[in-house]
């Protein structure tokens, strides 16, 4: 009849020797437990340390002193920069950006530097007036066009009063119930 045979506890692992064997004998609760450490020869082949060559760090860009300077490789002067934003240049970029542009094709006697976008210069506006400005011009929504809402695979839930959890007549906090 065939029997179950557990692993043998010291054919991968490494086992105590002299004192050490003995005191586990006497300590151990499981004596068929392993002591974890793995066999450097059956496990890790090649073993660590065997392979004749050196190791060399590939030469990549963080490498060349000459373009990693100490400045820039050093995190502790990386300092926040702060941005400020004022509110006209803020009203400013919102009607610039509010309209979409048109990108006109380039002429045929035109060149790359001779094309060049023409920017007009209108005075500073308030950013309450460039925003009732953009609003009037454009309407994104009104009450035939929606915004688009969250598609749920689930129905939305609807509070439902329930049945009343049974309390004193005047609780000054009555337990109000919804399914």
């Amino acid at each position: 009849m065939a029997t179950k045979k557990a692993a043998d506890s010291t054919l991968y692992h490494l086992s105590p020797k002299g004192f050490w064997k003995r005191f586990r004998d006497a300590v151990v609760v499981n004596p068929e437990i392993s002591s974890g450490l793995p066999l450097q020869g059956v496990n890790r082949f090649p073993p660590p340390g065997s392979r004749p060559e050196k190791y060399s760090t590939p030469a990549t860009k963080a490498s060349d002193i000459a373009q990693n300077p100490y400045w820039k490789r050093d995190v502790r002067r990386a300092y926040p920069q702060l941005s400020v934003i004022t509110q006209t240049g803020l009203s400013s970029l919102l009607i610039e950006h509010s309209t979409p542009q048109v990108v006109a094709a380039p002429a045929e006697g035109d060149t790359a530097e001779g094309s060049k976008a023409v920017s007009t210069s209108q005075d500073p506006i308030e950013l309450a007036a460039a925003i009732s400005q953009i609003t009037k011009s454009t309407k994104l929504y009104s009450e035939s066009k929606l915004p688009p809402t969250l598609t749920l695979s689930y129905p939305r839930w609807r509070p439902e009063r329930a049945p009343d959890a049974p309390h004193p007549q005047h609780a000054y906090f009555p337990l109000q119930l919804y399914k």
